[in-house]
């Protein structure tokens, strides 16, 4: 979905855009393996903290590998981290980014676990193209994405800003060392492209990998990662600008776009 900035006439009545609308709230959601990152309407990023529901010596972790396995656990965490930050007069609207491949299983439990933050209305959007509403990508052409987490690494092509195909594995950089040989990451990474390439009876993938891989999450901080793996696909390397917390960005952008929606124009 690309981003459209709307006239002040095109807002629901009554509504104006953030920061400036009194009458709702707005929250972006991502929810990592490592770390909790949360986007609130009129004040920015107000959290990016680690993915823990009993911070202490016997942390527990309800996310893993991209997949919450804790609901409750999750609530208990989005409650102690963010309720009372949140504008108790108000119901915000939320949206959390998702896995691709996660599915509407992923989808449910996150919605399941947001109900502790009494949202109006909760809306998902995949990371893959949070990233690229992030980096203001062009969605009219295919566009290859690979997000490198700390638990997970996910390769999407996005055409006309929908997910046309996906691979992942439970590989990020946490399983890395700083100091240590990134190549299974690199290696895991190509085998996914090839595979994609080699199933795309299209022409799309390959436009894509021939315009550059769009690279986000941590690991594209890492320039023995983005070095190996641009010599590996024979592509150039765009790393999104802060690309640890593009997702975040692009979820508060696509959440403003639906602010501006008359679909979700509700107090």
């Amino acid at each position: 979905m690309t981003v459209v900035r709307r006239p002040r006439a095109a807002f629901p009545a009554g509504h104006r855009p953030w920061p400036q609308c009194r009458r709702c709230s707005g929250l972006a959601l991502d929810l990592g393996s490592l770390r909790t990152r949360a986007w609130l309407s009129g004040r920015g990023v107000i959290l990016d903290v680690p993915t823990v529901t009993c911070p202490g010596a016997d942390p527990v972790y309800p996310i893993r590998r991209g997949t919450i396995v804790d609901v409750p656990g999750t609530a208990r965490m989005l409650d102690r981290l963010l309720g009372h930050r949140l504008p108790g007069l108000t119901r915000p609207l939320v949206v959390v980014t998702t896995p691709v491949l996660d599915g509407p299983g992923y989808r449910e439990r996150a919605r399941t676990a947001v109900e502790v933050l009494r949202p109006r209305a909760v809306l998902t959007v995949p990371t893959a193209r949070a990233v690229a509403l992030a980096a203001r990508a062009d969605l009219s052409r295919p566009l290859l994405v690979v997000d490198l987490g700390a638990h997970l690494t996910e390769v999407v092509l996005l055409c006309d800003g929908l997910v046309f195909d996906a691979r992942r594995t439970a590989l990020g950089t946490a399983d890395v060392s700083r100091a240590g040989d990134p190549g299974e990451i690199v290696e895991a990474i190509t085998t996914m492209v090839t595979s994609m390439l080699r199933q795309d009876r299209t022409s799309l993938t390959a436009d894509a990998l021939s315009r550059g891989v769009l690279l986000a999450g941590g690991g594209a901080l890492r320039p023995d990662i983005t070095y190996r793996l641009g010599g590996s696909l024979r592509s150039s390397m765009r790393v999104v600008p802060a690309p640890h917390t593009a997702a975040l960005r692009g979820a508060a952008a696509f959440l403003r776009s639906a602010h501006a929606h008359p679909s979700t124009g509700g107090a």
